[in-house]
């Protein structure tokens, strides 16, 4: 995952990007809030770590400001705080922050926060990917998987989703088909 850390404190950048690449992780590293806003302009990220309290743009504000940018994917954000209390955390969360850890940070928390992190970042792919363009015969309505073969449009639906399905016809279509009835009625 690209991950892009906005920290102020540099011990804290340099500790952090180390415990995410031996993650596994591809890491880009802000001083503050404006300077990783600068980067995510020109750069898709998957996570963002942030800490609160920044000059300048703080996590908050970056994170709104993220948020109000229509994104093409979404970017999940987990803000890096030593700051505590109920109305901190409601003011994070109205903000649009996905997550927190606290400082100082612990590497099995947040290897555990990345990992729900990945999840719910999976979940918004495949929803995307339900969202995109289906190859579909025009014929019979079915969809091509990703394994190549035609499927119904109800099972392809049905795997990826929990919708279920249930047939009738739209107001054009009954019209056409009472007209077709009427044929062989006479």
């Amino acid at each position: 995952m690209k991950i892009l850390i906005a920290e102020e404190c540099a011990t804290y950048r340099l500790v952090l990007a180390r415990e995410l690449q031996k993650l596994g992780h591809t890491v880009l590293v802000a001083k503050d809030g404006n300077e990783a806003w600068n980067i995510i302009q020109g750069d898709e990220v998957s996570l963002i770590i942030s800490d609160w309290m920044m000059p300048g743009l703080d996590g908050v504000e970056l994170c709104r400001q993220i948020r109000a940018t229509k994104r093409p994917r979404y970017v999940y954000f987990i803000l890096l705080t030593a700051l505590k209390g109920k109305s901190n955390y409601m003011e994070a969360m109205e903000a649009g922050v996905d997550d927190f850890i606290n400082k100082p940070f612990d590497p099995d928390q947040l290897r555990t926060r990345l990992n729900v992190a990945e999840r719910i970042i999976g979940l918004q792919v495949q929803v995307k990917q339900l969202q995109g363009i289906l190859p579909t015969c025009s014929v019979c309505k079915k969809i091509r998987d990703k394994d190549e073969r035609w499927v119904p449009i109800e099972s392809y639906i049905h795997q990826r989703t929990e919708a279920d399905f249930s047939h009738t016809y739209c107001p054009d279509c009954l019209k056409v088909a009472r007209e077709e009835l009427k044929k062989f009625e006479k």
